[in-house]
């Protein structure tokens, strides 16, 4: 009974961590995983020396806000069009695209000091400013895992894609910032060399991640039409007024006549070939306009208090060293990691959106908090407590996104969404840098926190009560199956 007891409680918990759903995933799943492992792994360990890096070469701080937006601004434009035009000219190959970009973007910065000659390689090679996902990989990457997963596990496919990313950054600081104190210590070397150093390395995590991509197989691109002309089940005035709701309750009553399936010919499916522009259902541009609005302050903030920034404000403030700073941010990015795992079991419970709103509040909070303490050690705590919340609703966000979408319509409304977050963040580095300028970086903090806890607050309002497209088209298939 005991053996018994203890393999049905190790069933559970393997279920309950998605481990069982990630294990059983394509082969291209876990390539596109282990490829975001790779890619935050350069980023992390970039984004820990990067403002120091452009201090050390006689850049403003005013300079270096600028430098980190005008790299944001270019990406939007970069994403824009490449997340447009994926699905027609191939996923693949514009996550290869990417990947050499990125080795490039890296040699570049181990070998020139001008500071246009960086900010185009930081923006064409998609350097991080702040240690999270930028450029055109997540669109498409989120789009076909949400392609190739099931609905049932793709909550749990997002956790440890997440995961494997938070961890991805976590291990590059943690390496970057021990190897750049430990190669300062050797005779003739000084902190420019040691962090050219970071982006050879940058550039070689380029190579290896332009080998994964060729490695995937067809099943990542988008799905081609199977017939010259098909029918689609659309909704119906009722059906779009339930998907739009915000009744609390999570069935439709039994009383209520099921409302009927209007199917209706479209007109023909344009060659795959030759849908570079896709098109995006009146219902999905509603939800992608609201939820546009709301992660543009979420982003703005997260550009205010960008990791660049806050490793700028440790080393400035506590004179923290780099090895130190590594590990610092390497509790925190691990622990961010682990706790999109408790996020994909709290979102089996309670749902989607009220995981991503009560978990991401607290963690405002403690942003906003982290400069009022005179002392390391408290500052460090805020943050570290920060982290156990931070990125708990980034995989249930993902999720509720591809769920409230059409399939067909995932990389252009997840490119679109990227977009915005991207051009919204760009104005924070601007903001932060005169703040910087101005001797009052602690109020960076405050205004990224405030912010941050009312888009949380804003999120609820608009959707509790909301049911995607799934949800509701899984309820009228019970409905039809029961009469």
């Amino acid at each position: 009974m005991a053996g018994i007891s203890l393999r049905t409680s190790g069933n559970w918990l393997m279920n309950e961590l998605g481990l069982y759903s990630i294990l059983g995933s394509s082969r291209d799943s876990k390539l596109l995983c282990l490829q975001r492992f790779i890619r935050l792994f350069a980023y992390g360990a970039s984004t820990l020396i990067l403002a120091l890096y452009l201090s050390n070469l006689g850049i403003t701080d005013a300079r270096i806000g600028l430098f980190m937006s005008m790299t944001l601004w270019g990406d939007v434009v970069i994403s824009f069009i490449l997340t447009l035009f994926a699905d027609g000219l191939g996923r693949r190959r514009i996550l290869m695209l990417g990947a050499a970009l990125m080795a490039a973007s890296g040699l570049v910065f181990a070998l020139s000091r001008q500071y246009w000659v960086l900010v185009a390689a930081a923006i064409f090679g998609v350097i991080s400013p702040s240690g999270n996902e930028i450029g055109p990989f997540k669109a498409i990457e989120e789009s076909t895992l949400s392609q190739l997963s099931p609905a049932a596990i793709r909550s749990d496919i997002f956790a440890w894609y997440v995961l494997l990313g938070n961890a991805g950054t976590a291990c590059g600081m943690v390496t970057c910032g021990w190897l750049v104190q430990w190669l300062q210590t050797l005779d003739g070397w000084t902190a420019i060399p040691a962090h050219r150093v970071i982006f050879v390395i940058y550039a070689l995590l380029g190579i290896v991640k332009l080998i994964l991509a060729i490695m995937l197989s067809d099943r990542c691109e988008s799905e081609p039409p199977q017939q010259e002309y098909q029918k689609v089940t659309e909704l119906n005035d009722i059906e779009i007024e339930s998907l739009l709701s915000r009744d609390d309750d999570d069935d439709i009553t039994q009383d209520q006549p099921a409302p009927k399936l209007n199917p209706k010919p479209l007109l023909p499916l344009p060659k795959k070939n030759y849908a570079l522009f896709p098109s995006i259902s009146p219902t999905s541009r509603t939800i992608l306009l609201k939820l546009s609005v709301l992660f543009s302050f979420d982003s703005f903030a997260s550009g205010i208090a960008s990791a660049s920034w806050i490793t700028y404000f440790f080393t400035t403030k506590f004179s923290l060293p780099e090895g130190n700073l590594g590990t610092l941010f390497f509790t925190t990015s691990i622990i961010g990691a682990l706790s999109n795992l408790v996020a994909s079991s709290i979102s089996k419970r309670i749902g989607l959106l009220k995981t991503m709103v009560f978990t991401h509040l607290p963690s405002a909070i403690f942003l906003a908090l982290i400069p009022l303490p005179a002392t390391a050690f408290p500052a460090m705590t805020f943050l570290v407590l920060r982290a156990c919340t931070q990125n708990m609703d980034q995989a249930p966000r993902q999720a509720f996104l591809a769920a409230a979408v059409l399939p067909s319509e995932r990389t252009a409304v997840m490119g679109v969404v990227n977009v915005v977050k991207t051009l919204s963040q760009s104005g924070g580095p601007v903001l932060t840098g005169w703040l910087v300028g101005m001797k009052k970086f602690w109020m960076a903090f405050l205004i990224a926190g405030a912010l941050k806890a009312g888009y949380d607050l804003a999120m609820l309002k608009m959707f509790l009560g909301y049911r995607s497209r799934e949800e509701v088209e899984a309820q009228l298939e019970r409905r039809g199956a029961a009469a």
